[in-house]
């Protein structure tokens, strides 16, 4: 049977004038912002070979896999895919200022060129990257061209979900461009990034501003140490506080009054930062995320020194007309707020890094993120990471992640770029509050010397939780014990680590018309709503409410949406059924609470 193509109902309001067009970055925003997005030129070729001419055009940023795009083709491992448009008439060199180009994420090899010399060469599908194009600029007919190429599954390289091949709990590979592309303009000397940390206990922000200099090359300014910055907070409880301090350096940020971010209470403050010329606004929000033992001596998760059970959702970010790309805002608004509305406070975003606004709308609603790093490797051996894994947690016997060719990690080169990434993906996120714990590996995929790993995520970010190996392969570290029961009964026994539940449920439920396949992908199937939540009201009461007491900390239903073949989510693909009876699930979620 063919795939029928579902649409949600924000695909037919995206406009090619205008797509995606809010500002990509809330976190370092200026009033200077040239949108990118709309119609570009493409063409793929075979490996090595020369693109002749283009073959018509795509709507960025969709993939040529994703029917938002109008291509509709798989880019094959051995394909090049090509972009090509000219860039807007304001794009030209000015004296004193700089143009930064940015790119959201590209799958997964990018070369990109402005008037056919190459300015910028970057490997991996999920992280955002820059460029200062400023000298290679024209005074007018300025073009952009984009080379890419990606392996999906075939190769080492991290891909999350993606299978060339697509079927069960694997979903379709895309390809190129899947995030905003857009433009700046700045001072030659210029606010590269900041790095905001809420000191909780201590009433105070510390804000470092790192600066860059167009003219001397990429990179940190050398001599920023004896350049001043001005950080000024405000909110709509406090006037401005204005604090001055060198850049590079923590500037302290004391807070009177303190108001604490929590999902019941998003409260978040501005910022704004003046370094020379430049100006940008930002925001944080006064929250800790800590592991400390309860009345009971049992150790929990604490959100602003209190005990507090995270209540999650898995979340795989597809869209059936846009693969990894929501089609617009309002859709990423929607599934934050509708999990918010059924009594969730936490979303397991799952082997995927979104766009920086679907973060932004966590911060701003009230919504806790716990975030995965992106999976790599070569090929899993099945056998290994699913079943013998499967079972051996049963029996709670450790699997050591030392057998690399069984995890598909015998590449020295696939690993020193998965901590490279791991790094990149914790710096680019570190100022978003929602975000309060980090997934380094899942069920085993692509996992390796996970202690180190452990190690070189901790010294990175000691703000948040670490979550070491979801599932099984649990090697002992990080701050979580961290389980996936589909099958068995849950036995929590309180230890040293927090417990949680941190993948449980996929029940799953085809509804005729919202549905792509024929063959659905579940691990208990229901054929009615009413089934379907007395199964998942079953689980609660049975498995969970009575192993909170015993220590359970957090759990994580599966999932979200439907995905194509897999029809676990608590909404259907296109998001327009909820599959539960709303207020059961309402209901229990009241019920996790400590």
């Amino acid at each position: 049977m063919k795939a029928r193509q579902l649409k949600t109902k924000w695909a037919e309001q995206v406009d090619s004038e205008h797509v995606l067009a809010e500002y990509p970055r809330p976190l370092l925003q200026r009033e200077s912002y040239v949108n990118l997005n709309g119609y570009w030129d493409y063409g793929i070729t075979g490996e090595g070979e020369p693109l002749k001419s283009y073959e018509g055009r795509i709507l960025v940023p969709f993939s040529p896999e994703a029917a938002l795009s109008g291509v509709g083709r798989q880019l094959k491992p051995r394909e090049t895919l090509w972009y090509r448009r000219r860039l807007p008439q304001e794009i030209t060199p000015l004296k004193g200022r700089r143009w930064l180009l940015h790119f959201g994420a590209v799958d997964q090899y990018a070369v990109v060129s402005v008037n056919g010399k190459a300015v910028k060469r970057h490997l991996g599908g999920y992280l955002p990257f820059s460029v200062d194009i400023t000298d290679f600029l024209k005074e007018s007919g300025n073009e952009l061209t984009v080379q890419i190429r990606d392996y999906s599954d075939a190769f080492y390289y991290s891909r999350g979900k993606q299978k060339l091949k697509r079927g069960g709990m694997f979903y379709t590979a895309q390809s190129g461009i899947w995030q905003t592309v857009w433009m700046e303009q700045v001072p030659e000397t210029y606010i590269k990034e900041l790095k905001v940390t809420p000191m909780y206990d201590e009433s105070a922000f510390l804000v470092k501003v790192m600066l860059a200099d167009g003219l001397r090359g990429r990179g940190e300014l050398k001599e920023s140490r004896r350049i001043k910055a001005a950080v000024i907070l405000s909110s709509e409880e406090m006037q401005p506080l204005q604090i001055e301090g060198y850049v590079s350096e923590y500037i302290r940020i004391p807070v009177l009054d303190m108001h604490s971010w929590s999902p019941e209470d998003p409260f978040l403050y501005d910022i704004q930062v003046i370094a020379g010329e430049d100006r940008v606004r930002s925001y944080a929000a006064m929250r800790k995320i800590s592991v400390e033992k309860d009345g009971n001596g049992i150790a929990r998760m604490f959100l602003n020194n209190r005990p507090y059970f995270q209540r999650g959702v898995l979340d795989q970010g597809y869209w059936p007309e846009g693969l990894y790309t929501p089609p617009c805002d309002e859709a990423m608004i929607n599934d934050i707020q509708t999990m918010k509305d059924l009594g969730f406070n936490m979303l397991r975003k799952h082997v995927k890094i979104e766009p920086q606004r679907w973060y932004y709308h966590c911060d701003r609603l009230g919504m806790l993120v716990w975030q995965d790093m992106v999976n790599g490797g070569r090929s899993y051996q099945s056998w290994y990471v699913t079943y013998l894994a499967t079972a051996m947690e049963y029996f709670h016997l450790r699997m050591h992640d030392s057998m690399l060719f069984l995890l598909g990690r015998k590449d020295e080169k696939g690993r020193r770029q998965f901590v490279s990434e791991m790094r990149e993906t914790m710096r680019v996120l570190y100022n978003h509050p929602s975000i309060v714990t980090w997934v380094i590996f899942n069920e085993g995929w692509g996992q390796f010397h996970a202690e180190s790993v452990t190690q070189i995520a901790r010294e990175t970010d000691k703000s948040r939780l670490i979550d070491q190996a979801s599932g099984w392969f649990d090697q002992g570290g990080g701050d979580i014990r961290s389980i996936h029961d589909y099958f068995f009964p849950l036995h929590i026994k309180a230890e040293k680590r927090v417990t949680a539940l941190t993948e449980f449920g996929g029940y799953s439920m085809s509804v005729s018309v919202h549905h792509m396949y024929r063959k659905v992908y579940g691990y208990r199937i229901y054929r009615k709503k009413s089934e379907l939540t007395r199964g998942y009201r079953e689980w609660i009461e049975r498995e969970i409410l009575p192993n909170m007491e015993r220590g359970l900390s957090a759990t994580v239903y599966t999932q979200l949406s439907d995905v194509e073949e897999e029809t676990n989510g608590l909404l259907t693909y296109d998001r327009e059924v909820l599959k539960l009876e709303e207020e059961t699930v309402r209901e229990l979620n009241e019920k996790m609470k400590l």
